[in-house]
C-alpha cells in the first residue's frame, strides 16, 4: 500500500539535503520529523518535529521510528545499529544493506566489482605490510583513503612514490583503508537513479561535475559526454540499484578517463549535491523523486526542462562580509538557495546558485558570473 499525503516521513540527518527533501514533502502534504545530534538544523527548520539526539542513542531512534510511517536518510554515515533499530519499528527506505555497503569504501568497491561493473583499481589496506603489497599491485601514483567516513576529500592522502607509504599510513592513523590507483581523469559525472517499491525505475541524465579542493564546485546538465558513455553510466546505476533491491534515490559518481573509459568512483545512498539543480531545472526534482519512491507513489518525470548549472556557495563567500544577494538576483536566470546555517566557515556548504539557459555552457557561465557578483 502506498504511503499517502498526510503521513509522516522520518529523516535521519539534519543537513541541507534533508531540508530540500522536507520542502518537497511539505508541498505534497506530508509531515516531516528529523533526528540528528544538533538543534536548529537546516532540515529541522522545515520539519514539523526536530529531535536532537545522537544517532547511537537507540532509545531516541526507537521513539523517533515509532512516530513516523517511513524512515529515510539524508546522511549515509548513520550507524548501522541505528538503521537496524529503526527497521524494527518502521519501514526504512533504502534498506540497511544499502547503507552498510555505501558506508565503507572497501565494501562498496568490492560489491560493485562483484557485479562486473568497472571500478578504479584498488586494494585493501589494514596494515603497513598490506600497504606495501597494495602499492605493488596498484602502483604509483595512487591515493590512500580511509575505508569509512570519508567525504569532500577528507581522509585521503596521495602517494607519488613507494617511499612515502609509511608516512601516509601514519598520517591516516593506521586505520582500515583502501589504496586506489590514480586516474588520468578527463572529467567527472554523476547519475541519480530512483527505484520504486514495485521495481519501477527512473533516472536523471548524467550531470557533469567539477571540484575545487575536493569539494564539488560546479555541476552542469546535460553532461558533455558521448552517448555511449552516458548509456553505460545509466546501465551501471540501474544494475547497482537492482542488485541491492534498492528503494529510494541513489547517486553514483563516475570518473571518465582520458582514454574514454568509465569507472565507478563511489555511491551515495541519498540525494546528491550535483542534483541540486534538479530543484529548478527538472519536471520532478531529485527530492520529490526520493519522496515518491519511498512512499510507493508513481515516479515523476525527470526531464530536464532547460540546460542548467549549479554553483556551490561555501563559507568562504562570506569572507568579506554578507554577500551581495541582490547583485546575483538581479540576473533573471539565476536562483538562490540558502540552507539556514548560522555560521559560515571556509569549506562549509552554505547554499547554492542555479542558472538556466538555452545551452549548458551558457548556464555555467551565468552561474559562475552570479557567484562572482556576491
Amino acid at each position: 500500500m502506498p504511503i499517502l499525503p498526510g503521513a509522516t516521513i522520518g529523516v535521519l540527518g539534519g543537513g541541507q539535503l534533508g531540508r530540500m527533501f522536507a520542502m518537497s514533502a511539505r508541498r505534497l502534504g506530508y509531515r516531516v520529523h528529523t533526528l540528528s545530534p544538533e538543534r536548529d538544523t537546516p532540515t529541522g527548520q522545515i520539519a514539523d518535529v526536530e529531535i536532537d539526539a545522537p544517532y547511537d542513542d537507540l532509545d531516541a531512534v526507537r521513539a523517533f521510528a515509532k512516530d513516523v510511517d517511513v524512515v529515510t536518510f539524508e546522511f549515509e554515515n548513520v550507524p548501522a545499529a541505528a538503521a537496524a533499530e529503526a527497521e524494527q519499528h518502521a519501514i526504512v527506505r533504502p534498506n540497511g544493506r544499502a547503507l552498510f555497503v555505501a558506508q565503507n569504501r572497501l565494501r562498496e568497491k568490492s560489491f560493485v566489482a562483484s557485479l562486473g561493473l568497472p571500478v578504479t583499481p584498488f586494494a585493501p589496506v589494514r596494515s603497513a605490510a598490506d600497504l606495501a603489497i597494495a602499492l605493488e599491485r596498484v602502483g604509483c601514483p595512487s591515493i590512500l583513503k580511509t575505508a569509512a567516513f570519508g567525504y569532500d576529500g577528507k581522509g585521503q592522502i596521495a602517494i607519488t612514490q613507494a617511499s612515502e607509504a609509511d608516512a601516509a599510513w601514519q598520517a591516516l592513523g593506521q586505520q582500515e583503508a583502501i589504496l586506489e590507483a590514480f586516474i588520468d581523469l578527463d572529467r567527472e559525472i554523476s547519475v541519480i537513479g530512483a527505484r520504486g517499491v514495485d521495481g519501477s525505475w527512473s533516472h536523471f541524465d548524467p550531470i557533469e561535475n567539477t571540484h575545487r579542493h575536493h569539494i564539488l564546485d560546479v555541476s552542469v546538465a546535460p553532461a558533455s559526454i558521448a552517448p555511449r558513455l552516458a548509456a553505460q553510466a545509466v546501465h551501471a546505476t540501474r544494475a547497482v540499484m537492482e542488485a541491492l533491491d534498492y528503494i529510494g534515490l541513489l547517486c553514483i559518481e563516475f570518473f571518465v578517463t582520458r582514454g574514454d573509459a568509465l569507472l565507478i568512483n563511489e555511491l551515495a545512498p541519498r540525494p546528491h549535491n550535483s542534483g541540486h539543480l534538479t530543484f529548478d531545472a527538472c519536471r520532478t526534482s531529485q527530492f520529490e523523486q526520493q519522496l515518491r519512491a519511498i512512499c510507493g507513489l508513481p515516479l515523476g518525470s525527470p526531464d530536464l526542462l532547460q540546460p542548467a548549472a549549479m554553483a556551490n556557495l561555501l563559507g568562504d563567500v562570506w569572507e568579506k562580509g554578507t554577500p551581495s544577494w541582490a547583485a546575483a538576483l538581479a540576473m533573471p536566470a539565476v536562483k538562490l538557495h540558502l540552507y539556514g546555517k548560522a555560521t559560515p566557515r571556509p569549506g562549509r556548504k552554505m547554499g547554492h546558485l542555479t542558472a538556466l539557459a538555452p545551452e549548458a555552457h551558457e548556464a555555467r557561465r551565468l552561474v559562475i558570473a552570479a557567484r562572482e557578483l556576491l
